[in-house]
């Protein structure tokens, strides 16, 4: 797995410094423009193609808070794709009862989203601060990956909204 963060020169973290961000990208999106290299030979022609799809992918993930922090987890190996992961039965209970809010329609729903959400975000911020400060540890890893769950389950019933 690329890293993107090396890739920018910037250091890991959950709320990359976004204009450096921003100014990494399009450094490197003209430098490895594929129209520069319309007239050069198959293989520097297809490494500039080969480095803007990858600059393109790192902005778009590293733009996107919910894509940085599965790549971030993914990055150190704490999150699998297709990973069957089981969250803890008393969040199942509060998301069955927020799908059957969402199921019979009304604010309701709206609002106890809006709520579960942000009680994600108290919870998870102050996580992923400590990871951003440098902690690595693997208590930190796992919860990280427990909130990460969370929100992706969070995120299924808002598009149900």
């Amino acid at each position: 797995m690329p890293d993107f963060f090396a890739l920018y020169g910037l250091p890991q973290s959950f709320l990359p410094d976004a204009p450096a961000l921003r100014g990494q990208y399009y450094a490197l999106s003209r430098q490895h423009h594929p129209d520069r290299f319309a007239g050069a030979d198959e293989a520097a022609y297809g490494e500039a193609l080969r480095m803007s799809a990858l600059n393109n992918e790192a902005y778009r993930t590293l733009t996107d808070p919910d894509r940085t922090m599965g790549y971030i987890l993914k990055l150190h190996g704490v999150v699998e794709e297709e990973e069957a992961y089981k969250l803890p039965p008393g969040f199942l209970m509060e998301m069955m009862e927020l799908n059957e809010a969402v199921d019979e329609g009304g604010d309701t729903a709206l609002t106890n989203w809006q709520l579960a959400m942000g009680n994600w975000q108290e919870e998870a911020e102050p996580l992923m601060k400590r990871f951003d400060e440098g902690d690595r540890s693997a208590a930190l890893f796992a919860a990280l990956k427990d909130y990460y769950y969370r929100k992706k389950y969070l995120l299924r019933i808002k598009a149900r909204l």
